[in-house]
């Protein structure tokens, strides 16, 4: 049993907050109160004295490259570095070597996830070896524990095939996410093509490629009623197409709801910014070179800013960290040849309390939202809430101690963000009611 006392609580499934005590006994939170005193000796007492007690922050787009590439990273570190992040649930992309595209290999990375301190999920991939040409037996993969569906890392070009996967997904009620990125508008992927990629003398990647995607597959989430995620949203007008599509989402529910229509199913979209989309821009690219590498590339202010307003309206829904992780051999490669990607899970949360809530962007509850209870909901977790009965996930956050970015957890150390310093530090992870992170 754990007793958390004096802490600031803010649950953003709810909107509640305030100074409660929370009481932990195995897996759940069992009380929520005022004044609660440890019912026995054996319950352990954590005083949160001027910090934010929240849940557990899920992640739902993270790369732990294994099976394939242990030597970026395996799912003992990926889940390592995501508790020292404050994340307890992470869902893992499926692009792996074997890819996640059978049992086998689905099986492999969740019971490997199993054993970690924290919550492991995986998505299938939508194609058959991420090929783009064959649908993977979606059902079969969701009945093994397939949380959704994703090729990403490769955008899928046949909009029939896209079509029928959204249909699948729809009738199996679960996600599907799309990597936005038009190839044959690439010259050099991770670079946008502007200012960075004139600073270095190569093509690049135009908003174009990201913008003909989105467009697109919006539109087919409206007619097949999917439940839609556009992964890492980078251009102000992807932003833009978002906004107007959940408009019409509204809009017919309105309609129907007027009329007492029960026979359409609604699509269901959702937006995904990550904290180097709303942080940086292409300049970073120039500064910091292949460590700034990441596709959909960072884009302009203009982007940027597009970005944070999308995440005040709720246009864009979730925030996720991409990680990327890749070895100092491959990123120390010329810009046109490195591997595009950056770690996050270590940073996520500081770069969103220093460049979201400090200048009064969101509040911390709606960050929260954004990092928990949002991305749950998307995948049907049990997470991102805190309540009686409730999972045990909990973090303590000092929302003022500014720190420096140093020493990972993760294998990889390939960020821009290394000795940048941010305001906000996670203190304490807790996971199923077990500590599994706790500040030096």
């Amino acid at each position: 049993m754990i007793l958390i006392k004096n802490g600031y609580m803010i649950d953003p499934s709810t909107g509640r907050e305030g100074y409660y005590d929370l009481l932990t006994d195995g897996d759940k939170i069992v009380s929520i109160g005022t004044e609660l005193t440890a019912p026995s000796e054996e319950c352990s007492v954590i005083d949160a004295k001027g910090l934010v007690v929240a849940p557990g922050l899920v992640d739902v787009h993270v790369h732990f490259r294994d099976p394939g590439f242990p030597d970026k990273e395996d799912i003992g570190t990926g889940a390592a570095a995501a508790a020292k992040g404050g994340f307890t649930t992470v869902v893992l992309m499926a692009n792996t070597k074997p890819a996640v595209d059978n049992s086998q290999t689905l099986a492999y990375v969740l019971e490997k996830g199993a054993k970690t301190g924290i919550h492991v999920e995986t998505c299938a991939n939508v194609t058959v070896g991420m090929g783009g040409d064959t649908l993977t037996d979606m059902e079969g993969l969701a009945a093994k524990g397939a949380v959704g569906f994703t090729d990403d890392g490769i955008p899928l070009m046949n909009e029939e095939l896209v079509r029928e996967a959204m249909r699948q997904s729809a009738v199996l009620g679960m996600p599907i996410s799309f990597h936005e990125e038009d190839a044959r508008l690439i010259t050099n992927n991770g670079v946008n093509a502007g200012k960075a990629s004139a600073f270095y003398g190569i093509g690049g990647s135009p908003r174009e490629a990201e913008i003909s995607l989105v467009e697109r597959d919006l539109q087919l989430a409206l007619e097949t009623g999917a439940c839609m995620n556009v992964q890492h949203i980078s251009a102000k007008e992807s932003v833009e197409l978002v906004r107007r599509a959940k408009a019409k989402v509204n809009e017919t529910a309105c309609s129907h709801r007027e009329t007492h229509c029960q026979s359409t199913v609604m699509a269901d979209i959702h937006a995904e910014a990550t904290p180097h989309h709303f942080v940086l821009t292409e300049d970073a690219v120039i500064k910091y070179g292949t460590l700034a590498k990441m596709n959909p590339p960072l884009r302009e202010e203009a982007d940027r800013l597009a970005i944070i307003e999308g995440l005040k309206d709720g246009t864009i829904d979730i925030i996720a960290t991409d990680h990327a992780p890749h070895t100092a051999q491959e990123k120390a490669k010329p810009i046109t040849e490195a591997p595009s990607g950056i770690t996050g899970l270590e940073t996520s949360l500081a770069l969103g309390i220093t460049y979201l809530v400090n200048p009064g962007h969101i509040t911390m509850c709606k960050l929260l939202q954004l990092m928990s209870t949002n991305p749950a909901k998307m995948y049907h977790l049990n997470a991102g809430a805190l309540a009686e009965g409730g999972p045990a996930d909990i973090i303590l956050i000092d929302k003022e101690t500014e720190w420096t970015v140093e020493k990972f957890a993760s294998k990889a150390t390939n960020t821009p963000f290394t000795e940048w310093r941010l305001c906000g530090k996670v203190v304490k992870t807790i996971c199923k009611g077990e500590e599994v992170y706790a500040a030096k």
